[in-house]
């Protein structure tokens, strides 16, 4: 009779361990990703009617200056520091729940967008999150899968649109699940800069009460949606491509009053905030022709032709409502590109990292 010799536990482990190595050669680096995601402002919707096969349509621009980036490792488990590190571990937990993860991450948030004033800061922390992830871990995933994986552009496909590819950006309106299709990107005028207008003590609309905001909403004229895409397609887009940057900023501005009033009963007027509003008519009256108000606010922003213009009016907004108070400035220059990431690598023992992973 023929005994079997018996196994020993040790050597199990160690075949089990040099499959995983084989199976994920990115354990035998360590790998460094470093990922930066733009801001961007959203200038609001197309067709809040929510009756057409697609709905709300929206248009929004990138730019520099503002942007959430952060660092991921390989660790043991998930954990996130920094600014809006919980948000950022949220996401990071929500997506290791979908995906087979060979491993832990280990975030660290360097800077990050302002929250909840109208920026897009949580769209570009996911995003950030997930594309980090992904290029750790050798996953391919776009930045569209990400964002239906971690549930961001619901309504608009502007902030995956500038995570993506930067610039002047509209989206074809939802359908679905799956965040808009950019249908147009245009690259917006080098020479044109954009003041925002930031106000410190008030927040936008978010979480449950935008949800709420939106369901409260009033219906929407088909009329009025049919001006407004009449107004992007023949008006906006067309200025852009000319760099006409006076009958570019009348088009904003003319959807802005449209659909500043459609939201007024859930925001207190046509702008969140009133001391953003006196700025944004002060500008107006200036002869600046583009300004609104990003998203749900209460960022204000005015489009200019020069930096030279824009800096002269703010520090004219400055003198007049005060360095140091309620409302802050800012001049920004668009980004014609989408969000940057970086691989860093060295050799570390991935043996012994295989080994505690097939411990588990």
């Amino acid at each position: 009779m023929i005994v079997a010799a018996p196994v020993n536990p040790n050597a199990r482990l160690l075949l089990t361990a040099l499959r995983i190595k084989k199976m994920f050669p990115s354990i035998n680096r360590r790998r460094v990703v470093v990922v930066e995601a733009p801001c961007r402002l959203h200038f609001g919707f197309m067709d809040l009617s929510e009756t057409a096969e697609r709905c709300y349509g929206s248009l929004g621009l990138t730019l520099e200056g503002l942007a959430t980036r952060l660092r991921a490792e390989p660790a043991d488990d998930l954990s996130a520091s920094g600014p809006q590190g919980e948000r950022a571990l949220g996401s990071l937990r929500l997506l290791a729940q979908q995906l087979p993860l060979p491993g832990g991450v280990q975030l660290t948030v360097e800077t990050a967008i302002p929250e909840h004033v109208g920026l897009g800061s949580g769209t570009q922390l996911a995003l950030a999150v997930g594309t980090a992830v992904a290029r750790l871990y050798d996953l391919d995933l776009s930045p569209r899968e990400i964002a239906r994986l971690l549930d961001r552009g619901a309504r608009s496909g502007i902030g995956v649109g500038a995570f993506e590819q930067g610039g002047f950006i509209v989206d074809g309106g939802r359908r679905g699940e799956a965040p808009p299709p950019v249908v147009s990107r245009v690259p917006f005028p080098e020479a044109w800069r954009v003041i925002l207008i930031f106000d410190r003590g008030a927040r936008g609309l978010h979480g449950p009460e935008e949800v709420e905001a939106f369901r409260r909403l009033p219906p929407f004229s088909e009329e009025a949606a049919g001006r407004l895409c009449r107004l992007v397609l023949l008006k906006a887009l067309p200025a852009l491509i000319e760099a006409d940057v006076a009958s570019f900023g009348a088009a904003v501005s003319e959807l802005q009053r449209v659909v500043g009033d459609h939201f007024a009963p859930a925001q207190g007027g046509r702008f969140a905030s009133p001391r953003v509003a006196q700025a944004l008519a002060w500008l107006e009256a200036q002869g600046v022709a583009g300004v609104g108000q990003s998203s749900w606010g209460p960022t204000g922003f005015a489009v200019v032709g020069t930096e030279v213009e824009a800096l002269a009016l703010v520090r004219a907004l400055e003198v007049r409502w005060g360095d140091g108070g309620p409302l802050s400035f800012r001049v920004c220059r668009a980004r014609n590109q989408g969000a940057a990431w970086s691989v860093e690598e060295a050799q570390r023992p991935g043996l012994q990292t295989a080994l505690r992973m097939a411990r588990r």
